[in-house]
């Protein structure tokens, strides 16, 4: 039996942090031209990530005053539909010079995983999903309540030569394999290539279970991640193409997602995969429809009394 807490449900408010994106951070993806993407622009989340003063500890119990201070997201939705999931779901993002911190509470009131080897497909389980997006490249992160991860990094085709990937030894041609989407297959940029053993440089998670994980005789209270992500290790992915931490005002895309083996039962019309923005389509791997994260020098304001 794991050790029981209880969560700072408190620190888990409603904080969601709206604002109009930079033009220059946007102007750094390509556009789209001629095509129909699943997602309106309008209805893509967005979400102020506050600078830390100290290094935060990667246990996965987001007990710092950091994490309490941080603005939350809004509840996950169904990919799908954009109805309210059953389970509540909510992400903070918080950084430093060093790392990229992202802190996930997980409502789940039977933890399950079974899934121990690193690149195991945890997504046939319940799994929390990260994506992060650069102009010609993202990132596929997905962890199970063992804190087994699973890890592709994917480029784009068309941008494999003029990109520089084709001069970087880690994406010789023998280590991709061809991938063009899951349930969106007609993207206008065309079809990727997928490294599927490819790992994050110095990634660290930890992952807290608040309950008895396998065990179906009590009620959980569910689980929570906690992921550092250094910056050394961006430079495929950030919109400037170095390495780094952001300057103030920078806008990323980061897709937060979770997926769940069970649904709500009918009528409601749950997919089983809850996201932070909706998609409109089954597919985590549309970079259009994944939340604009804009980057803040400021520590994260003390929430109102």
């Amino acid at each position: 039996m794991m050790k029981t807490m209880t969560l700072g449900v408190a620190g888990w408010c409603t904080g969601l942090a709206v604002f109009a994106p930079a033009a220059d951070a946007l102007e750094a993806a390509p556009a789209v031209v001629g095509s129909k993407l699943p997602c309106a622009d309008s209805e893509v989340v967005r979400y102020t990530a506050h600078r830390v003063a100290r290094p935060m500890v990667i246990d996965g119990q987001l007990d710092e005053p950091a994490w309490k201070l941080a603005p939350s997201s809004s509840r996950y939705v169904d990919i799908l539909t954009g109805a309210p999931a059953i389970h509540d779901t909510r992400a903070k993002i918080v950084w430093d010079d060093q790392n990229l911190y992202l802190g996930i509470r997980v409502e789940e009131p039977s933890v399950r995983a079974t899934f121990t080897q690193q690149n195991s497909p945890i997504y046939q389980e319940n799994d929390i999903e990260v994506f992060i997006a650069g102009p010609d490249a993202y990132y596929e992160f997905e962890v199970n309540a063992l804190n087994t991860t699973y890890e592709v990094f994917f480029l784009w085709g068309s941008a494999y030569e003029r990109a520089g990937f084709a001069a970087a030894p880690e994406f010789a041609r023998k280590n991709l394999v061809p991938f063009n989407g899951v349930g969106f297959t007609t993207h206008p940029r065309g079809p990727r290539l997928g490294h599927f053993d490819w790992h994050f440089p110095g990634k660290r998670t930890a992952v807290f279970v608040d309950g008895t994980l396998n065990d179906d005789r009590d009620r959980d209270r569910g689980w929570t991640v906690e992921i550092a992500l250094p910056w050394a290790g961006m430079k495929w992915l950030s919109p400037d193409g170095k390495p780094g931490a952001p300057k103030d005002g920078d806008v990323w895309r980061i897709d937060l997602s979770r997926f769940n083996t069970y649904k709500e039962a009918p009528p409601a019309k749950d997919s089983g995969g809850w996201v932070l923005s909706p998609h409109r389509v089954w597919d985590s791997h549309v970079p259009e429809c994944f939340p604009y994260i804009r980057f803040s020098t400021d520590e994260a304001p003390a929430p109102k009394p």
